[in-house]
């Protein structure tokens, strides 16, 4: 299955997110660790990253059984973070 262009806009939102999470994590191992600032940056990355991923995975559900990939939309943050695997 080839993504649709929001797919691929997603996944484009995932990549610098994941960039900017390795960023911070790699600074976070350093001499000086992380500020205050950082570390929430660095959670609500977190959280983001959760959110888009969650998307992707509800547009594609949809796509899978005929739904319409553009009705999926992003769930609040305590919805996304409260799911138990």
């Amino acid at each position: 299955m080839t993504p649709s262009k929001d797919d691929q806009g997603i996944l484009h939102t995932i990549n610098g997110l994941v960039d900017e999470e390795h960023a911070l994590r790699e600074r976070s191992t350093g001499n000086q660790g992380l500020g205050d600032e950082e570390r929430a940056r660095l959670r609500a990355v977190e959280v983001e990253l959760d959110q888009c991923w969650d998307l992707l995975r509800q547009r594609r559900a949809k796509s899978e059984f005929g739904e319409d990939p553009a009705e999926a939309r992003v769930r609040p943050a305590g919805e996304v973070e409260g799911y138990r695997g």
